[in-house]
């Protein structure tokens, strides 16, 4: 039942973040999904994180995991597998492709092209999502990351992102001009 239910379960981002803000979970939200709060425009099927990898935020990880009934996702068995939710196995792994009754999850402990959580923490950017305080990986971060991964669609969103982020600069240019 729990199986069916991960399989089908449409992607809730509400769900996701509600579950890791209750249990206090620390984590930069990194990919699309925070690309689209800084105006990206392609949509996305999962949340992609980045938690900070102390003892304490593990097990935290590991109760907000269990709470959405998470399994190891492969093309194969997209209802997932299941697997043993703990900090230490979370701590085995570099990527955790995940499915759970909140949709796909995927937990990337340090991006490529980063260094991970306190990389990236150091120039997040704070929304209020869901009446929910999250951090997100800046454009510029999330751009370096695609890049480096260098993947096809990782490369032709990393290049949307640097035009967004050359529009911008430019237009900070242009009012700083005409506040001078």
């Amino acid at each position: 039942m729990a199986e069916e239910a991960a399989a089908s379960a449409a992607f809730d981002p509400e769900r996701i973040i509600g579950v890791l803000a209750r249990h206090g979970v620390r984590y930069i939200l990194i990919g699309a999904l925070a690309a689209r709060l800084q105006g990206f425009p392609r949509l996305t099927a999962d949340a992609d994180i980045t938690p900070a990898r102390d003892a304490d935020n593990l097990a935290r990880l590991a109760a907000a995991l269990r709470e959405l009934d998470a399994r190891v996702y492969t093309e194969s068995a997209p209802q997932g597998l299941p697997f043993d939710i703990s900090p230490a196995t979370l701590q085995r792994a570099a990527l955790w492709n995940l499915v759970c009754a909140a949709g796909r999850l995927d937990i990337v402990f340090e991006p490529a092209g980063t260094k991970g959580y306190e990389d990236l923490a150091r120039k997040a950017v704070r929304f209020e999502v869901f009446g929910i305080t999250l951090h997100a990986a800046t454009l510029a971060d999330i751009a370096r990351s695609k890049e480096a991964a260098g993947r096809p669609q990782d490369r032709q969103d990393a290049a949307v992102m640097r035009e967004m982020l050359k529009a911008a600069g430019s237009r900070k240019r242009k009012s700083k001009k005409k506040a001078h």
